[in-house]
């Protein structure tokens, strides 16, 4: 099946019950994302900074894009100027950066707070005492610059599809719950970001509002090796 093919199928599928479908295209091929934005897709996800920046130069301007892998705070301001939603924020100071270069943008990004949910040390994240103490902070406050619009999480890669219920299950309350603390008149507050390829089906059951989807839209990845030109400065 085509690219156009795959899409069709994920949209059908995920837009229908009104959650987002985020193309991941890291290291997909600036044609292949054309072939998916001509096939209606306008949001996509990317895990690294360069490939992010540079496939933003090539493509039209009006697709959405998403960093969904970990950012570290002195590339932030390469992305600043453009990125509609940054989904693994995982400190204050992330947050202060993100603040800083969206005021010299004179932007208002918003930003995700990555859980830690799954049972894996190789996963980034907040605690949930780490979430709550970050949303008490004073210095927060002072961020008018960036906007907390929800929570995104990543499973246990694992084939128990009863653990992975679990963990999405657990940041769902646990959103609800930040929710009615922290949020109760801010209608922006209303994203859950979880589910992949492998698990994105019991993500929208146990909450998602958005998934994120690559190789299953675009098939086998080719692997490319980024320069980090400017992204060593």
């Amino acid at each position: 099946m085509s690219i156009a093919d795959n899409l069709k199928q994920y949209k059908s599928e995920v837009e229908s019950g009104g959650v987002k479908l985020i193309a991941v295209s890291k290291t997909q091929t600036v044609e292949s994302i054309l072939e998916a934005y001509n096939a209606g897709q306008r949001i996509f996800g990317e895990n690294h900074v360069q490939e992010m920046v540079d496939k933003q130069a090539q493509l039209p301007n009006d697709i959405e894009w998403h960093l969904i892998g970990h950012l570290q705070s002195n590339k932030v301001k390469y992305i600043a100027p453009f990125v509609r939603l940054i989904h693994g924020v995982d400190s204050l100071k992330l947050l202060q950066e993100i603040n800083k270069q969206a005021v010299k943008n004179k932007r208002i990004i918003d930003c995700l707070l990555q859980v830690y949910i799954a049972d894996e040390d190789t996963k980034f994240g907040l605690g949930f005492d780490e979430v709550i103490e970050l949303l008490r902070a004073e210095e927060l406050a002072e961020l008018k610059n960036i906007r907390i619009v929800g929570l995104m999480g990543i499973a246990t890669n694992t084939k128990n599809e009863k653990q992975i219920t679990i963990e999405f299950h657990e940041l769902k309350v646990f959103f609800d719950g930040i929710k009615v603390s922290f949020f109760r008149k801010d209608n922006a507050f209303k994203e859950i970001s979880t589910g992949m390829s492998a698990d994105y089906k019991i993500a929208i059951e146990e909450g998602s509002t958005m998934v994120r989807i690559g190789s299953s839209i675009f098939g086998k990845r080719v692997i490319k090796h980024f320069k980090n030109d400017i992204t060593a400065n």
